[in-house]
């Protein structure tokens, strides 16, 4: 992750905080998510030091990262701020429910259905899949997607993760949010991109 963070800063000369939060089955539930918000509310409370402009903060994450990224959002919108100024989701994972295998993606998916079904398992524990998962820990749970930051996301065509994607921006498009969503081939991973969506 370090290597990648490092070559988005290098490629787009965009500055990044990279989050260390605990990982689940270790710790979790909403951990991941909380350990991100008191990450962001540091950084808005730091911004004058670090030279950050606290109305240009954006939030980013890919797969597991970019459904924190997702609920992070929920969380400071639900929570009052602090403001975040966008959300850059790269095939995020956002829904505990996608565990069915869909056999035209099975063959072609580098993530399957089996490690989704583990990577939720582990977060969620015996709530994976019922009625009481929180929306911050699974953002396709939200109720309301109404007043959210602008949202770019990017999915494979051929990723577990494309239609509820798809779905989520569906959603937060007929709330009023401004979305962007890419269906692509591959996804870009060089960087080039970010400097577009943030300067």
């Amino acid at each position: 992750m370090t290597e990648t963070v490092a070559r988005y800063v290098s490629t787009s000369g965009v500055p990044m905080l990279s989050v260390e939060y605990r990982y689940a089955p270790e710790h979790p539930g909403l951990t991941p998510v909380e350990d991100s918000y008191v990450a962001l509310r540091w950084l808005a409370d730091h911004s004058a030091e670090l030279g950050v402009e606290p109305g240009r903060i954006a939030v980013m994450g890919d797969s597991a990262g970019g459904g924190i990224a997702a609920g992070l959002a929920l969380l400071a919108r639900d929570l009052g701020g602090p403001s975040i100024a966008q959300q850059i989701l790269v095939y995020p994972m956002l829904d505990d429910r996608t565990t069915i295998p869909d056999p035209e993606l099975v063959r072609f998916a580098g993530w399957t259905y089996e490690d989704n079904l583990t990577g939720w398992s582990a977060l969620l524990g015996e709530a994976l899949g019922g009625p009481n998962v929180s929306a911050y820990a699974a953002p396709a749970r939200m109720a309301d997607g109404a007043n959210l930051p602008p949202i770019y996301i990017e999915v494979g065509e051929l990723d577990i993760f494309r239609n509820e994607c798809i779905e989520f921006a569906r959603r937060t498009s007929l709330a009023g949010v401004s979305t962007e969503l890419h269906v692509t081939l591959a996804s870009r991973t060089d960087g080039t991109w970010l400097r577009r969506r943030l300067m």
